[in-house]
């Protein structure tokens, strides 16, 4: 089994009487307990092929609540998110057992909490190591998308290469007496930032940073910031008071000052405090050589060999930062040779852009096409976080998420409910600003039977909008748990319950509503049927997880037409090329199956007129896999940011037809049109790639250099209109821009 990439397990406080431990967790027996916590008991094991492993086994009472199971799962899933580089990798989990249970690679260190009770404060140069390790870390984990919301002591543990970040965003029922309103534990209240006590619902990256100073000064001073014995004088003080300091060196407190800054927008991005804990002049260490090679691999390596190399994202004027930049001038010679292995994969990727005519001085200029003027326009209010006042959840997402019917483009952002922008140049052409508190989904509006639909409000508000001048043709309350879709003029919203209703796409009016039993644990997908205008499909999997209901129903009358169960988890896959529909016929549904791990092991093609089905296993199997579809060839690409080509149809067998390290990580939807891919990366570039070849045809600079911390937590997909001669992308610092489509290896 691939690795789920985790926090993983760790001796947590010991919690005697525990009653009926099982004595095995899937196919490993338990060993030694390594220690007990409010959630579960931490057990030794060794998988067959040796590896030592700490299994998390959930506690009896807990495993009995079916929101704790939710949650456990929502770790797991948080979990995959993550690079191993910095927490104990995941090999094993099953969060649907009778006691959900996680294994995780053992690490054999202490805790940090372990280490400063048993040895006292730390000196000064291992905090800084640590500190480094311990920003780094949270960088790989926020461009991930995660933010950990309960980083402490306890939950770093001192590994021989390093500290790593254990335990996301796991709710303790024990760990603090602490609740929000809704009696959810959000963290630990002493690590814990202001807004987790104000804002629960908003926490973003920042928060994090703030942690990462009050784990600090603990690790400096062997208490925290603010202390008591009771966590509501904590809360308190973390909300009102100045931290306390006293004992931490003179040459952090600066830095731990701004971590522990009560307004999220002035703490520092984990870049920047890897940059600030670097060693002093003549010391050369793993976390100063990381960062290093970290800011060439995020972009192209320009300028002398002496010229100072910025991760992106850390800005200007930052206190202390022209000492950085002095000692990586002192470590130019390292800082060459890492850039010598860095860019040479990164100068092949941008030689395979070349247009051989113009490479090789062949061919007259003027037999191109004009190229089409590229602009760029700043849509959201914020950068990298969410505005204040948006109702946004979680923070952090700016990017822009955008859709066109051909004539405007039109775009979702934080703060901005809805913009038309012209696709010559940009300009804003009318906007619904978000009203205080409605917030937006991150979602890019649809365009259906002449409308244009946004969700507001976390998604339990749906407007439908005139596309010509912005103005609100009718709205509805939907419900949180409501999973829309459209087709055949209406909007159909199914619910957690099994309910389903249509709502006439030019009026809202309802249309009918029907108990279809379409309940599941990821929700109803719709999809429209190809060569039909009265017929939609829904894709519901079961709440297993083993397999999924297709129906196809009549969109007048809700009446299912026909119904067909496949094994695994399936979701449909977008036609993003309707013109390309090809030898696929005009009858195929294409599904992506996942197994009860959420990876991604095979492509499904279901025709709705004979309900034939064929199973097109994947050669690897794909973690958090997003697709679009061109004819009988689907186009994914997954965590690790390989885009590969599966094709549906001929013979049995060698379904793949290429793969492409695109070293975009994470990646969006891909968007097929005119015979090329396009996505989008969370540095805000934008990949074209041939869809016959896979050969890589150019890409744009990133665009999040100076952008301070961003978390992208989902990439909208590109809009490519072929009309226009442009592609049309986001990125996460709230830009939209436009690109010539003709000539990617110019951008």
């Amino acid at each position: 089994m691939p690795p789920l990439r985790s926090a993983g397990p760790a001796p947590e406080a010991e919690r005697p009487g525990e009653p009926e431990q099982p004595e095995h967790a899937g196919q490993y027996r338990l060993g030694d307990c390594l220690g007990s916590g409010g959630m579960g008991v931490v057990h030794l094991a060794t998988s067959v092929s040796g590896l030592r492993l700490a299994i998390k086994v959930v506690h009896a009472e807990h495993a009995t609540d079916p929101e704790f199971r939710a949650r456990f799962r929502q770790e797991v899933t948080a979990a995959r998110r993550v690079s191993g580089a910095f927490t104990a990798p995941v090999v094993d989990a099953d969060p649907d057992a009778l006691r959900p249970w996680m294994a995780t690679l053992f690490i054999d260190g202490p805790t940090l909490a372990e280490r400063v009770k048993r040895n006292g404060p730390l000196e000064l140069g291992e905090l800084r190591r640590i500190g480094a390790g311990l920003a780094e870390a949270l960088r790989d984990i926020h461009r991930a998308g995660v933010v950990h919301r309960d980083l402490k002591p306890s939950n770093v543990l001192l590994a021989s290469d390093g500290p790593k970040v254990i335990d996301f965003g796991i709710s303790r029922p024990s760990d603090s007496d602490l609740r929000t309103e809704t009696g959810k534990l959000i963290g630990t209240p002493p690590f814990m930032a202001p807004e987790q006590f104000q804002r629960p619902r908003d926490v973003g990256p920042a928060a994090d940073v703030f942690a990462l100073g009050a784990v600090l000064v603990h690790a400096a001073t062997g208490r925290g910031p603010f202390g008591s014995d009771s966590p509501y004088i904590v809360a308190y003080q973390v909300v009102h008071n100045e931290p306390e300091l006293a004992g931490v060196p003179a040459e952090l407190v600066p830095l731990l000052t701004r971590c522990l800054s009560k307004d999220p927008a002035d703490r520092p991005t984990p870049g920047e405090v890897m940059a600030e804990l670097r060693s002093p002049v003549g010391e050369v260490d793993t976390a100063s050589l990381s960062l290093t090679a970290a800011g060439m691999a995020d972009g192209p390596v320009s300028g002398p060999a002496a010229k100072p190399v910025r991760e992106p994202g850390t800005g200007t004027g930052t206190p202390g930062r022209g000492a950085v930049r002095q000692r990586r001038m002192r470590y130019a010679v390292v800082g060459l040779a890492v850039a010598g292995l860095l860019t040479g994969a990164y100068a092949g990727m941008r030689a395979a852009t070349w247009d051989p005519v113009r490479a090789t001085g062949g061919g007259p200029s003027s037999a191109r096409t004009p190229a089409a003027a590229p602009w760029q326009t700043q849509l959201a209010r914020g950068t990298g976080t969410a505005a204040a006042g948006d109702g946004s959840s979680g923070g952090a997402q700016a990017t822009p998420a955008c859709a066109s019917d051909g004539n405007a483009l039109y775009c979702s952002a934080p703060g901005v409910t809805a913009a038309r922008l012209s696709l010559v140049d940009g300009a804003r052409l009318w906007s619904r600003e978000a009203p205080a508190g409605a917030g937006t989904t991150g979602r890019a509006p649809v365009l259906a039977d002449g409308l244009l639909y946004v969700t507001t409000n976390g998604g339990r508000r749906l407007d439908a909008v005139d596309p010509g001048t912005g103005a609100t043709r009718w709205g509805r309350d939907i419900g949180s748990d409501g999973a829309i879709g459209f087709g055949a003029g209406a909007v159909f919203v199914a619910t957690t319950d099994g309910t389903v209703r249509a709502l006439d796409g030019a009026t809202g009016a309802q249309r009918w509503r029907k108990a279809h039993g379409m309940t599941g644990t990821t929700g109803t997908r719709w999809a429209p049927v190809q060569g039909t205008s009265d017929e939609v499909v829904a894709v519901t999997p079961g709440a297993d997880g083993r397999s999924t209901l297709v129906r196809g129903i009549a969109a007048d009358s809700g009446e299912v037409r026909w119904e067909k169960r496949l094994q695994g988890r399936l979701s449909p896959v977008a036609q993003s090329s309707p013109d390309a529909a090809g030898a696929a016929g005009t009858h195929a549904l294409l599904l992506l199956a996942a197994d009860r791990d959420g990876f991604a092991d095979a492509v499904v093609r279901l025709d709705t007129t004979t309900r034939q089905v064929r199973r097109v296993p994947l050669p690897v199997r794909v973690d958090q896999a997003q697709a679009a579809a061109a004819g009988g060839t689907v186009y994914l690409v997954g965590a690790g940011g390989a885009l590969t080509a599966v094709t549906t149809e001929g013979a049995a067998g060698a379904a793949q037809r290429w793969r492409l390290e695109t070293y975009m990580t994470p990646a969006s939807q891909p968007v097929v049109q005119g015979g090329r891919v396009y996505l989008s990366g969370a540095d805000g570039r934008l990949l074209a790639v041939d869809a016959e070849r896979g050969a890589l045809l150019g890409q744009t600079r990133p665009r999040m250099a100076g952008a301070g911390a961003t978390v992208a937590s989902s990439l909208p997909a590109p809009v490519a209109v072929d009309a226009s001669g442009k592609v049309f992308a986001s990125a996460p610092d709230g830009s939209v821009f436009a690109v010539d489509a003709g000539d990617p290896a110019r951008w």
